[in-house]
This record gives structure tokens, C-alpha cells and sequence, in this order.
């Protein structure tokens, strides 16, 4: 059964806010590759076609839970990934929980895992079996992650393989290889007062010496009671402590059902801005160290109605200069609808619902978008978008004119990643299509890979290798390789 929440799906170690050179050749170390978010990589030498049952071009693989949809982030020479603990590795940690696992990046191996119980209020806040469902986001060897129970944690990506109990935190009950080593923690229920709809998931995202986070505060059971209107929507934490710097609540009473994108950080306009969709259905910009909102456009069109054709924003933003790129969406349980993809001019301010409408891409335009958890990929002029529906849109970046629409015939979680002349695209049938980047007036489909399982997350590239997450297994893709049977 599919999953009743969206995952949304994390900086070469440091702070910068732009997408860093070397992006995908070097380590890829937070959801998107880079505060921007933009799903694209400079990777050269990956290839097309590979065979996950003969072994060719694969490198390695390894055994995940049975639901997986925290993307793969891979620095220090360790890639780590949110699943599930139906795959139990711990005999002292039964049951169903949420994890975080770790893997040598060269090898496969098995390093260390954070488990964590669900929490006893159940579906309301986390639901069952679907794990740790984000991204972590890695700097000088400290990952930021957020769990199923609504904490972020700050852990070193060496666990105790280092010998060492690093940081303040010093009670950890389990201090073996495979334990984590935690540096902080910061509990957004408790803190703050977040009640996560069905399940907490936020990819952090830095900047300088901050991280941002969405609460995922939301409805409860009812889907009508908003328990915590006055809790944030948002949160700045400082990343060498955990102390909370910043928060903002604009969906107050509004939020629609639950708040599950994440956010994005980029200059606009020569201000650092942290950009989140949010689950009222708008998109806000915030200053990035003081947190004043500078900027807020609603993405539905005003005489929209919640479920029908209102949606709450789900997909994470893409800041490319002066502009950020996002749709709308809604929990993948509701079903297909109509949708909406955006150029937002974010050097605006106040209400820009209609001065920083760049271009429209949805309803009622015929054969556009439908709801999008999804995130962009723009490069040399192009975006390319999924759609839920199981449609990849490829448009004019400037004009978002429509070049063309290429039917996947199976619904899409995955993003786009756009590397080495190839955009690669994952699907519920478990195929990784591969279509040849360009302005061609069609699609031009490469290859169809099947990975012999579900594809809910996005293919990335670290250090010349793909990495490819299905339900239950991650696998290194790279040119020549042959894994040993």
C-alpha cells in the first residue's frame, strides 16, 4: 500500500548558498546537492543503461528496510539514507521504527544506524512503517537530520567508528559500531509546539551557520482541528548548538492538511533568502538570518476549494537567480488533480501573488501540469517538472511554454536529475527512464531501466557514481562496473 504522506525528499561540507563547484563530481551532501535545491549535477561518464539482476554497472548494493524514501546524501565517503526497520539489523531494536542508515560510500558496507520508536499518539503524528522519509543535509562530518518523532538531530557521520563520543550529548544508551553518536537534538513538539500531521519530514538546508527546517505542523485525525495554529511553520536552528534562532507561523489556522516541503536557501536580488512552500498553499520568502518574511505568493488560483482544486504546496522550491520555481500538490493518497508550476520574480515584496507572477503552467491551460510533489531541474534554459499524474514536462524556462510532454504511464515521487546530457527519472513501477537533455521537439528516451522495486526517490551522483534508492535496496550505478554475484 502506498504511503498516506508525501516525501519530499541536503553543500560540499561548508556554507555557501549557491550551488558549489563541482556539484555531482564531488560529494552530494543534502537534498538537491545544494541550498538551491536545483536538481541538476556536472557529472560526466555516467551511464545510460546498467542491470541491477546481472550485475552490470553496479557497484555496490545494499539492503534497506521494506518502505525507503529518505534520498541518499553521500559526503565524507559515507552516503546515508532514511528507511525503515523491517529489515531488522539490531536484535536490541525490534519493532517498527524509523532509520537512518549508513554505508561506506566505496564499498556497500554497513556502518551505523539511528533508530527511533514511533510515537504513542500513532498515525495522528507518524504513521505506520514509513520510516524516516528525508534527507539529511552533511557539513564537516555532522549530519542534520530530522526523525519520524519530529526531532533533529545533529550526529557524526562516523558514528563511533572514530572512537570518540563527540559533542555535548552523552547519553546515548547504545555507544557500539553501529550505534549513532549524537551531537544535539532539538524536539519540534516540545520546543516548539509542531504537531506533524501523519509524519515529520523536512530536508535541512544551511546557511552561514544556520539551518532551516519545516516543523510539519499540521491537522489532526479529524482533518479538520489545526491542535497547534500558533506553532510554527518554520524554524531556524543554529547548527553548532541546536539553539533555536528564528521561527515563523504564517499558515496559522489555514494549513490545509499537512506542511511537508522544505525548504531552500539562494541570493535573490543580493539578499540571502530561505524559501519554504508551506501547507496554507503559499510560498514565502524569508531574510535567511533575521527570518523577516519578505515576500508570500498563493498558488492556487483564489476561487480554488480545498480538496477539489486547492492544493497545499509539497514540492521543494528551486531558487535560479532572482527566480524560484515550484508546484503545488497534495498527499498522493488523495489521487491525481489539477495543478500549478510557477516562476516567482523573488525580488519582490509583500503579497506578489500577482507582481511576481513570472508564468503560469496549470489549469486551466489544457495538457499542463497536475499535482506535483516533485522538484524541479533547470539547466540551459529548460525545467523539467513530473507531475504526479506520471507526466514529465519539459518547458521554456523563461516563457514556461511547453516544448513537450513525455507520458511516464506510472505515477511519479521522484524529481528529475539532469547530468551528463541525461535527465534520469524514477517511477512507482520501479523503472529509472534516461532521456537525452536538449531542445529536440520530442522526447528522446535513452533508456528504461527496471530496478525490480518502486522508485520513490531521486537519482543522485557523488564522486562519478549514481546512487539509486528503491523500496528496499540502494544501489552504487557506476560505468564498468560489475558486481560480484
Amino acid at each position: 500500500m502506498l504511503s498516506r504522506f508525501v516525501i519530499v525528499a541536503a553543500l560540499v561540507a561548508g556554507t555557501q548558498s549557491a550551488a558549489p563547484a563541482g556539484k555531482g563530481i564531488k560529494d552530494w551532501p543534502m537534498w538537491g546537492g545544494s541550498p538551491d535545491r536545483n536538481m541538476v549535477s556536472d557529472a560526466t561518464g555516467l551511464p545510460t543503461e546498467w542491470d541491477v539482476k546481472t550485475g552490470k554497472n553496479v557497484k555496490w548494493v545494499a539492503a534497506l528496510g521494506s518502505q525507503s524514501y529518505g534520498n541518499p546524501v553521500v559526503a565524507g565517503g559515507v552516503v546515508l539514507v532514511g528507511t525503515n526497520n523491517e529489515a531488522v539489523r539490531d536484535p536490541k531494536q525490534p519493532g517498527d521504527r524509523g532509520v537512518l542508515m549508513a554505508f561506506r560510500e566505496a564499498t556497500g558496507e554497513f556502518m551505523w544506524q539511528a533508530t527511533f520508536e514511533k510515537l504513542s499518539s500513532g498515525r495522528a503524528n507518524d504513521w505506520p512503517f514509513q520510516g524516516i522519509a528525508s534527507s539529511p543535509l552533511v557539513i564537516d562530518g555532522i549530519a542534520y537530520f530530522v526523525s519520524n518523532r519530529a526531532v533533529v538531530h545533529a550526529v557524526d557521520i562516523q558514528g563511533f567508528h572514530d572512537n570518540e563520543n563527540d559533542g555535548p550529548f552523552k547519553e546515548e544508551k547504545l555507544t557500539g559500531k553501529s550505534d549513532p553518536d549524537v551531537i544535539w537534538t532539538f524536539d519540534m513538539m516540545e520546543e516548539v509546539g509542531a504537531f506533524p500531521h501523519n509524519l515529520a519530514n523536512s530536508s535541512p538546508v544551511p546557511h552561514n551557520n544556520l539551518i532551516y527546517v519545516s516543523t510539519g505542523n499540521g491537522q489532526d485525525e479529524s482533518h479538520v482541528n489545526i491542535p497547534s495554529p500558533k506553532a510554527p511553520a518554520i524554524v531556524a536552528l543554529d547548527r553548532t548548538t541546536g539553539k533555536l534562532m528564528w521561527e515563523d507561523g504564517s499558515p496559522g489556522d489555514k494549513i490545509l492538511h499537512g506542511q511537508w516541503s522544505t525548504p531552500a536557501v539562494g541570493t535573490i536580488g543580493g539578499v540571502v533568502q530561505t524559501v519554504h512552500g508551506q501547507g496554507d498553499g503559499w510560498v514565502r520568502g524569508y531574510e535567511a538570518v533575521s527570518g523577516k518574511k519578505l515576500w508570500e505568493f498563493d498558488t492556487n488560483p483564489k476561487d480554488a476549494v480545498w480538496p477539489r482544486t486547492r492544493n497545499e504546496v509539497i514540492s521543494t522550491p528551486v531558487i535560479v537567480g532572482d527566480v524560484v520555481y515550484i508546484a503545488n500538490g497534495q498527499d498522493p493518497e488523495h489521487g491525481e488533480g489539477v495543478g500549478h508550476l510557477y516562476a516567482i520574480d523573488a525580488t519582490k515584496r509583500g503579497d506578489i501573488t500577482k507582481t511576481g507572477q513570472i508564468w503560469h503552467y496549470g489549469a486551466p491551460l489544457a495538457n499542463a501540469i497536475r499535482r506535483s510533489i516533485s522538484t524541479a531541474s533547470v539547466k540551459d534554459g529548460l525545467i523539467y517538472y513530473p507531475d504526479f499524474s506520471g507526466f514529465l514536462h519539459c518547458l521554456d524556462v523563461k516563457t514556461g511554454k511547453p516544448l513537450w510532454v513525455h507520458d511516464m504511464f506510472a505515477a511519479m515521487w521522484s524529481s528529475t536529475l539532469v547530468a551528463d546530457g541525461k535527465v534520469y527519472l524514477g517511477d512507482e513501477d520501479g523503472d529509472v527512464v534516461v532521456i537525452k537533455h536538449g531542445r529536440d521537439p520530442k522526447p528522446v528516451v535513452l533508456a528504461t531501466n527496471e530496478m525490480g522495486s518502486s522508485v520513490y526517490s531521486t537519482v543522485v551522483t557523488a564522486n562519478g557514481v549514481m546512487f539509486i534508492m528503491t523500496r528496499n535496496n540502494l544501489y552504487a550505478i557506476q560505468q564498468g562496473a560489475q558486481i560480484k554475484r
